[in-house]
């Protein structure tokens, strides 16, 4: 079968400009006239054309399609090639949503860092990961509103001197269960104490009854009990039974 430019143009979802083109330059030149001089595409220029407008997809110019078509190389080949790039560039739009998404999830969160700063600070750790569903459980509550003003205003320094105070804690805990050390001796409690006011200090007013209500939450939900028993088994218990006792204390 042979077909014309304008059946082709209408196919292939280009303009016949667009093919009196490729023929000019030689990148597509159709393999038959008829009788009047008029261009005909045969199924084997069709394929061409299909390799050509997927090169252009994948971004390369029309030389290098060219350079890319004219080598060696069969149909199969030009397929493996094509499906070779489109899965690359479709990992690198994935990567690029994925910075994107995470970038959207800190501004809910009120974190202004950029993708390069937020990888500085948190590595693999995205701090926006559970945005929509804080927003939803908390939205509506002053601390949150206030966690948000504040948070919105830390540089990269901030977050980082966050974090290592953050990590500091922690450690204080973590030294003292493996230490042995009862969860309700001053210990303890000093290291919980510190919990509630770098939490005070850096998000939002947490008295000792909220304090409390987050120690129940670190042992409740899995997640927050596997950001603390992965740094050592049974802390998310004892970090809970520690914040209690220093409320206890505080409201004695």
């Amino acid at each position: 079968m042979s077909f014309t430019v304008s059946q082709v143009a209408r196919a292939a979802g280009v303009t016949v400009r667009t093919l009196h083109h490729y023929d000019q330059i030689g990148l597509l030149t159709p393999t038959g006239r008829n009788a009047s001089g008029y261009r005909q595409y045969s199924e084997v220029d069709l394929e061409r054309l299909r390799h050509i407008l997927s090169y252009r997809e994948l971004g390369f110019g029309l030389e290098d399609t060219a350079a890319l078509l004219d080598g060696s190389g069969d149909a199969l080949t030009h397929l493996r090639r094509q499906h070779g790039l489109l899965l690359e560039r479709i990992d690198r739009l994935q990567r690029v949503a994925a910075a994107v998404e995470k970038t959207m999830e800190a501004r809910a969160m009120g974190i202004s860092l950029n993708p390069e700063e937020m990888f500085e600070v948190f590595g693999d750790q995205d701090p926006a990961r559970h945005a929509q569903e804080a927003e939803e459980r908390w939205g509506d509550t002053d601390a949150y509103k206030q966690s948000q003003r504040r948070v919105s205003k830390y540089t990269k320094a901030d977050w980082l001197r966050l974090k290592d105070e953050g990590a500091a804690v922690e450690e204080r805990l973590r030294a003292a269960l493996l230490a042995g050390v009862p969860a309700d001796s001053d210990q303890a409690m000093e290291a919980a104490e510190a919990h509630r006011e770098q939490i005070h200090r850096w998000f939002y007013d947490c008295s000792h009854e909220m304090h409390r209500g987050l120690a129940d939450l670190y042992v409740a939900d899995l997640r927050f009990t596997a950001h603390y028993d992965d740094q050592a088994p049974g802390l998310a218990q004892y970090v809970h039974d520690a914040i209690h006792a220093n409320a206890d204390r505080a409201g004695a």
